[in-house]
């Protein structure tokens, strides 16, 4: 499939970006992309001008695809800190307004927490994991994006797992006090 990607052929391209595109975005949204949608869309517009040089096996196409999500993704930031951030009204953006409450709280609430609990993380931390989870990048590809050791890669992710661990042992605690005190 890659091979005839990089010829141009149409239905490779396509299944490339059936593929991949859902972690792009995925890495894009937990990493604080404004228009993760739009991202992804660049990131795989660069890949496909820039296939024809790459080389090698499916691991390190990945690592490639994400170099490339990565770089547009400091790109982003950059440019969003010289110009501010405008953002048209519209009733689906209005969060005063919302179907239920129910609905509100059992579609957000998970997203929420999760991205909470990678925000108490180092931004270093939270990089490292969502290269390793999301876009199920090797020690060494995370290494060659993030521009640091193989040995410091693990341990951020070693110290940002461990911080999520007590993290959710916490909440867990908390839990089962407020059941208690709820049962009395």
């Amino acid at each position: 499939m890659l091979t005839a990607a990089q010829r141009g052929e149409p239905w490779a391209c396509t299944e490339l970006w059936t593929a991949y595109s859902p972690m792009v975005a995925g890495f894009a949204r937990v990493r604080g992309s404004r228009e993760p949608e739009d991202l992804t869309s660049e990131v795989f517009l660069s890949l496909f001008r820039s296939l024809g040089s790459f080389s090698g096996d499916e691991g390190a196409f990945r690592g490639y695809l994400f170099t490339i999500a990565h770089r547009r993704l400091v790109d982003e930031f950059r440019a969003s800190s010289r110009r501010p951030y405008i953002q048209l009204w519209t009733d689906d953006g209005d969060d005063r307004c919302t179907v239920s409450a129910e609905e509100e709280v059992v579609s957000a609430s998970a997203e929420r927490e999760i991205l909470a609990l990678l925000d108490e993380l180092s931004p270093d931390q939270r990089e490292v994991l969502t290269l390793r989870l999301v876009a199920d990048l090797s020690i060494e590809q995370v290494a060659g994006i993030v521009g640091k050791t193989p040995g410091a890669v693990k341990a951020l992710q070693h110290r940002a797992l461990g911080a999520l661990r007590r993290r959710l042992m916490d909440h867990a605690d908390e839990a089962w006090i407020v059941r208690e005190q709820s049962a009395r």
